[in-house]
């Protein structure tokens, strides 16, 4: 479950896991603004990037192998454009779009690692994010865990009733069982979240999840956006394409 590996992310000790979600939000959005707006033949700066992100992952005491490797899942989708730009003759196109892509991934898996779901929809909220947004993304996040849940519960049952099929027919046989296991478990998280739902009304849910406690900007926070922001204008003027 990669959401709970982030989650356990989320959760450590560090320089970045310490700062403001509002803070670290706003730098990634200077990121992000730099690296769109770098020029396709701008390789050292890319570099320079990559390193930038690199040296915030092993200061937040991120296993840095798992780190590229979920990063790397964006690859693929990107890798469909870069292929059109590679064809019609514009390789260092094709090469910009395969590194800023990895790169924003990499910068938004960053963000994600080193804050907590509660923390990061509240400061959302605070950048006026629209709230039917923050509310949505904060279900779906709480939804994935049950739905695992759900999902390992039958992975378990069906190891221990049914034996393995004839060689024949293993294909065939997983396909249907496949199949019929993915209605299953839409079913039962179905039920399972209606149930959640009435309890949440209940209890008077009112559309906004309140935090145990909230955190205020300190001066390490805006210390840490300066240097970010000025590190980041820096590569992105001063550093030669």
């Amino acid at each position: 479950m990669h959401h709970a590996v982030l989650d356990r992310w989320s959760r450590g000790q560090s320089l970045l896991h310490a700062r403001d979600a509002r803070v670290k939000l706003l730098a990634l959005l200077v990121f992000l603004v730099a690296l769109a707006t770098t020029p396709p033949a701008s390789y050292r700066i890319s570099i320079c990037y990559a390193a930038l992100l690199l040296a915030c992952v092993l200061l937040a005491r991120l296993p840095l192998a798992a780190v590229l490797y979920r990063a790397a899942f964006v690859l693929p989708f990107a890798a469909t454009f870069a292929a059109v730009s590679f064809l019609s003759g514009d390789t260092l196109r094709a090469a910009a779009l395969l590194s800023k892509s990895f790169l924003s991934a990499l910068a938004v898996l960053l963000l994600i690692a080193t804050t907590t779901l509660p923390e990061l929809m509240r400061a959302l909220e605070v950048l006026r994010v629209p709230r039917v947004l923050v509310l949505v993304t904060q279900f779906v996040y709480r939804y994935l865990f049950l739905i695992s849940v759900e999902a390992q519960h039958m992975i378990l049952a069906a190891r221990c009733r049914a034996p393995l099929p004839h060689r024949a027919q293993r294909g065939r046989s997983r396909f249907q069982a496949a199949s019929g296991a993915l209605a299953v478990l839409f079913a039962r998280s179905f039920r399972r979240a209606e149930g959640i739902q009435s309890a949440m009304a209940a209890r008077g849910f009112s559309g906004h999840f309140p935090l145990l406690s909230t955190r205020r900007i300190t001066a390490a926070d805006l210390l840490f956006l300066a240097l970010s922001v000025t590190l980041v204008a820096a590569l992105r003027i001063g550093v030669q394409p």
